[in-house]
C-alpha cells in the first residue's frame, strides 16, 4: 500500500471516529439529560479543532514522518500490495478505541466526548501530511510503500523508483 494512501485512510478514519463518537456523546447526553457533559464536550471539541488546525498548518512533514521516510530501504521491485491487511495491522488501535469509548459512553459519556475530540484533533493535525509526502515523492522521483508486518512493530517503508515532476523554467516548458 502506498504510504500516501495510508496517510489519507488514517485521516479519514480518525475523522470518522471523531464524528461517530461525537454522535454517540450527543445521543447519550440527550437520553440522560446531561447538560453539563454536553457543554464540556462542545468546549473540548472547539479546543480540539482549534489545536488541530494550529498543529496542522505547516506544509512540511512532521519530524517522525521525515525520519520514517529517511529510514526507508530502497528496492527496485514493488512490495506485496495488501491494503486491507496493512490498514487492519496498523489501525487496529483506532478501531478498538472507538468501540471501547462508545461502549463506555453509556456509563461515562465524557469518555466518548474526550475520544471524539482527540480523533478530531489528530485528523486536523495530520491533514497536510499526505500532500507533504507527495511533494517529496515528486521531488525525488520515488514512491514510498508500507511493508506489511506485525502490528506491534514500528511501521516500515520501502522506497521504489517513481516519476519525477519536471518544473518549467520561465514558463517555457519542462526544464
Amino acid at each position: 500500500m502506498r504510504y500516501t494512501d495510508f496517510l489519507k485512510a488514517t485521516i479519514f478514519l480518525a475523522a470518522g471516529e471523531g464524528t461517530a463518537l461525537a454522535a454517540v456523546t450527543l445521543a447519550v447526553c440527550a437520553a440522560q439529560d446531561k447538560t453539563g457533559t454536553l457543554i464540556f464536550a462542545l468546549v473540548w471539541w472547539v479546543i480540539a479543532c482549534a489545536l488541530g488546525m494550529w498543529l496542522g498548518r505547516r506544509l512540511e512533514t512532521t519530524t517522525r514522518i521525515a525520519n520514517l521516510l529517511a529510514s526507508a530501504r530502497t528496492t527496485s521491485t514493488l512490495p506485496e500490495i495488501r491494503p486491507t491487511t496493512v490498514l487492519l495491522d496498523r489501525l487496529w488501535l483506532l478501531a478498538a478505541s472507538t468501540v471501547l469509548a462508545a461502549g463506555i459512553s453509556w456509563l461515562f459519556p465524557q469518555v466518548a466526548a474526550v475520544a471524539a475530540g482527540g480523533a478530531i484533533l489528530i485528523a486536523l493535525a495530520w491533514r497536510k501530511q499526505e500532500r507533504a509526502v507527495t511533494a517529496i515523492e515528486e521531488r525525488d522521483g520515488v514512491r514510498y510503500f508500507v511493508v506489511p508486518g506485525s502490528p506491534f512493530k514500528p511501521i516500515e517503508l520501502v522506497r521504489t523508483p517513481g516519476l519525477k515532476r519536471l518544473r518549467s523554467t520561465n514558463g517555457v516548458g519542462p526544464a
